[in-house]
């Protein structure tokens, strides 16, 4: 780790800062910077090793796909959890963001292989070995673009534990675990239906597989009753499927077809007799109320025939073609060919009663398109809902609490637990040691969970972990850690490997404890799997709620006997502006980096027109863009980007991003900057009670109320900013820091502090000095876990002027309320003060007077106190109302003789207004016309609300609208009648 307490500073003060906020320099310079100096490198605050005692923070990185970039959902999600980092770095915890990237063995061998065809060559002209070296080259290469895309988000995870799921590392802790469920009984080999793509010819992932409505028809077919005595319809959108049909079914209590349970029909264009059943599966309002069944070839019909104990008859090939077990017409057919065969057929024989035009949800694998056909084949599942056994060599069950070896080779042990590894993952939300952000989240994890089914955890591709099973000659299978261990039990015998590879998402599901040494871990309290597991906080979307989030709480829990984090936080997915979702086929995609860097339109168009699924669409994907960013989209920068993510971080379900809301942040970086050159400005060599750094005396101090207001402030400001950190609401984070810095320090507290500093004692001017380097040194800090490049860079300027010493503000103390330094009468005082300035724009307002005109102020005040008060801020009120002068009248009458014809206004005990000479004439004819036009007013909403036929009829919004016209108009009358009296 560098040793950053030699590392130099940059210059500080106003000469050394531009003249303009240009966020590309300062993020290329200090993005590098931050990772030079170690600052992500685990430990206390950023440049020490872990610290005994102090409180842990870590995060899990969710491993993005190697193939991958950086996408809008990527970039929010990781400003919540850099901020999140950030924040608990400067807390002082012992902080550590772990990346990492997924080998994604569909995706990266997808890429690789299409690399590969246009060299007009095939991963099965290479050979396996062969192959999965190209990957690897492939991975060196060209697999590091998000990590670096990473890099200008600002995140600072710490480098040095990077990880890829394929590494020695982890690849190892993968096969032991493989090993050890295996030996536990928890991993088997069989049958099942899964999800198929015929062009991968791989199983695939509930993940991997889009569902989308497509404009399809229901066939409906005649099946004639066996005995001869009519027939049932049924309807079927996949009538290719009905070659493999077993049964017929309908619902037991279908008082139209009871007395036909049991009997069979005549499956058309096989011969096959087939029975009909009874099932509550069978919707009785659907179609015909009787639907197929086919258990090789459909999920539902899969657990149907489970039920009844039907055969399975699979008629497609892996290439979905259709096999032997069909009819020797249909064999050989490619499925929709077939289909377009056997409707042909089904009409030319008389079965077909009638086709409709339906539309269906067609799921197709997300990586190539094809649609997913459900198949019957061999695959690896990990049993969910099976209780444990002891590894062959562990001997009989022992006593619930006992303890056996559980880390293999290693020697590790945990206590023996006879529970599932559904039930653990389940009793470990249930008991709160795992909390969901927001709560209602535990009921989509629960509803899973309690219905969860075998994990099917094989893969056919050459990509990936390959399965560490052998089989011999007798087709005997071997489970070890490797050749030479799966030989020893084997001696003697031929073995040949398994050549199916794992799920992706086995090897992410043990992020959280391969990355934290298991199975080798020490019993160090300051060793990585004793200080980092459980996490705190893992930031994740929704969407991979099952696939991920899931998974991770049942490998977890099941190895180590910890949950693998304390809090879920689950945010929205990140839509576009008009609340679809972003995706390439779509052509509705920002990249975050062209939001911070800018994009010309050109160059913007051809990004979204690329690779769209339905090339017809193009033309309206150009409409819409040059509609939304007819100039491009121009260069926001990191933080503005990264404020726009963090105000949206609410605790729903969706984001709709609007790019115009970064032009906002923008701007407020620019207001920060700007207001760093103006406290500079003011305060860099002048006197702002500090010596060496050091604060001098309180008595040359003289704050003002003003001063100890915006102190208050900044009290209350980080306080709700901690309570917005640890509710993982950055949405609130980021208002607050937003209105305090923008609406309270900037627009309120600078335009004081110029009245004092010019108008004050030397006390006065060095206390206002001090509050205002003070404040936005603090402020800087308060923002930096959100916008951090700016905060740097103006902290660097700012801080050694404040007095506050330290190489950069990535590991500075975070700002921690002190409620003793807030004043009431402070906050009270700038309330009224405040109060006074709007009125005086309002009445400004009223007469149409143009801000750049300063007019006199009258002032009566009612009580000596309201006296003194605007006696003391009329400096203050001149500047901020733009008055000519503060008129203060001791006495009414001479007020009210003095104010003429001046609009007035009451303000707590005070009477205003604003003097300036009117033609009286003029002006009571002026009013006069108002006065009645309000009186007709009046009068009309008042007979409609005597009508009692209107009051009868008309909704109660109306009503109440009505009413409240008169109580306006008649407050407005009340005013303009003054007026006129004071007019005479």
């Amino acid at each position: 780790m560098t040793d950053t307490a030699s590392t130099p500073i940059a210059q500080p003060g106003l000469q050394s800062l531009s003249k303009s906020f240009e966020p590309a320099a300062l993020e290329a310079h200090w993005g590098p910077e931050w990772e030079k100096r170690g600052y992500g490198v685990a430990g206390y605050r950023g440049t020490q090793a872990p610290k005994a005692g102090e409180p842990s923070f870590a995060i899990q990185l969710p491993p993005p796909n190697v193939t991958g970039t950086l996408h809008m959902g990527h970039a929010f999600n990781q400003t919540i959890m850099d901020s999140l980092t950030r924040y608990h770095r400067m807390l002082g915890n012992n902080t550590v963001w772990i990346p990492g990237t997924d080998h994604a063995g569909i995706a990266t061998q997808i890429v690789v292989e299409r690399q590969l065809q246009d060299q007009k060559v095939s991963r099965h002209d290479l050979g396996r070995e062969a192959f999965v070296k190209k990957v690897w080259e492939w991975k060196e290469k060209s697999g590091n673009t998000i990590t670096t895309q990473m890099r200008r988000m600002g995140d600072t995870v710490d480098w040095s534990r990077e990880y890829f799921t394929m590494d020695d590392k982890l690849s190892k802790t993968v096969t032991e675990t493989f090993v050890q469920l295996y030996e536990q009984g928890l991993i088997y080999r069989g049958k099942r239906l899964v999800n198929w793509d015929p062009i991968l010819q791989s199983a695939v992932s509930d993940l991997e597989v889009e569902s989308e409505e497509e404009d399809g028809s229901m066939w409906h077919i005649r099946y004639p009753l066996a005995d001869d005595s009519g027939s049932l319809t049924v309807a079927t959108t996949r009538p290719e499927t009905m070659l493999g049909d077993v049964a017929v079914m309908v619902h037991p209590e279908d008082d139209r077809y009871a007395h036909l349970i049991g009997k069979q029909v005549v499956l058309p264009l096989c011969g096959r007799t087939i029975p009909i059943i009874a099932d509550d599966y069978v919707d009785k309002a659907f179609g015909t109320g009787v639907v197929k069944v086919t258990p090789a070839h459909d999920q539902n019909d899969y657990a149907v025939g489970q039920r009844h104990k039907l055969p399975m008859i699979c008629v497609l090939t892996l290439d979905a073609k259709i096999n032997d077990n069909a009819p020797a017409a249909y064999q050989g057919l490619d499925r929709f060919v077939a289909r377009k065969k056997v409707v042909a057929d089904l009409e030319a024989d008389g079965f077909l009663v009638e086709i409709k035009k339906h539309k269906l949800m067609v799921p197709r694998c997300a990586r190539t398109g094809q649609v997913i056909e459900p198949m019957l084949t061999d695959q690896w599942f990990v049993a969910m809902n099976k209780a444990p056994t002891l590894p062959p060599t562990g001997g009989s069950l022992p006593p619930e609490g006992a303890n056996f070896p559980r880390g293999g080779p290693s020697g590790n042990s945990a206590v023996f637990d006879q529970r599932s590894i559904a039930q653990k993952a389940i009793d470990a939300v249930q008991s709160g040691e795992v909390r969901f952000v927001p709560e209602n989240w535990v009921n989509t994890y629960n509803q899973w969970m309690n219905n969860i089914t075998d994990w099917c955890i094989s893969r056919q591709l050459w990509w990936g972990h390959q399965i560490p099973a052998w089989y011999d000659e007798d087709g005997n299978v071997i489970v070890a850690r490797n050749e030479a261990e799966a030989q020893a039990k084997a001696p003697g015998k031929k073995l040949r490997r398994d050549e199916d590879v794992l799920d992706t998402w086995y090897s992410s599901a043990l992020v959280p404890f391969s990355t934290m040494g298991w199975p080798t871990q020490t019993d160090s309290a300051t060793d990585d799997y004793n200080l980092y597991l459980p996490s705190s906080v893992l930031v994740t979307g929704y969407d991979i709620i099952f696939f991920w989030v899931a998974r991770m709480i049942m490998m977890t829990t099941h190895f180590t006997g910890r949950v693998p984090f304390k809090h879920v936080y689950i945010h929205g997915l990140v839509k576009d502006a008009q609340g679809k979702k972003m995706s390439k086929s779509e052509g509705n995609l920002l990249d975050p980096v062209d939001l911070i860097d800018g994009i010309e339109r050109g160059p913007l168009l051809a990004k979204r027109s690329e690779g769209l699924r339905k090339p017809e669409t193009a033309p309206a994907v150009r409409k819409n863009t040059e509609k939304e960013f007819p100039e491009g989209i121009p260069a926001f920068g990191a933080d503005a980007l990264r404020f726009t993510f963090a105000s949206l971080a609410s605790l729903g379900r969706s984001i709709n991003f609007d790019s115009k809301r970064c032009e906002g942040y923008r701007n407020f970086c620019n207001k920060l900057w700007n207001a760093t050159r103006f406290v500079l400005m003011n305060c860099e060599g002048a006197d702002c009670g500090l010596q060496n750094g050091i604060e001098c005396d309180a008595a040359t101090l003289d704050f003002s109320q003003c001063d100890r207001w915006i102190v208050s402030l900044l009290q209350k400001t980080e306080a709700d900013v901690a309570k917005g950190f640890a509710e993982y609401r950055l949405d609130n984070v980021a208002s607050t820091i937003y209105d305090f810095a923008w609406n309270e320090f900037c627009d309120w507290y600078l335009e004081i502090a110029k009245v004092q500093i010019n108008t004050g004692t030397d006390a006065q001017k060095r206390a206002t000095r001090r509050t205002l380097i003070r404040t936005l040194e603090t402020l800087l800090r308060l923002a930096h876990p959100i916008i951090p490049f700016i905060s740097e860079e103006l902290w660097q300027k700012v801080a050694p002027v404040a007095g506050r010493a330290g190489p950069s503000v990535a590991i500075a103390a975070y700002p921690i309320s002190q409620p003793e330094r807030i004043d009431e009468a402070a906050i009270a005082h700038v309330a009224k003060l405040k109060a006074l300035v709007d009125a005086c724009r309002n009445l400004r307002g009223e007469m149409n007077v143009s801000p750049a005109t300063r007019l006199p102020l009258y002032v009566v005040a009612q009580s000596a106190a309201e006296g003194a008060f605007l006696s003391a801020s009329a400096a203050v009120l001149q500047a901020l109302a733009k008055l000519s002068e503060v008129k203060l009248f001791a006495d009414e009458a001479a007020w009210a003789t003095a104010a003429q014809s001046a609009p007035v206004a009451v303000v707590g005990e005070a009477r205003i207004c604003l003097y300036m000479e009117v033609d009286v004439a003029a002006e009571k004819a002026r009013l006069g016309k108002e006065v009645l036009r309000l009186e007709d007013q009046i009068t009309r909403a008042n007979t409609k609300l005597g009508n009692e036929a209107f009051v009868a009829k008309a909704p109660a919004a109306v009503l109440e609208q009505e009413r409240k016209r008169v109580a306006e108009f008649t407050d407005a009358l009340a005013k303009l009648r003054e007026q006129l009296t004071r007019l005479g």
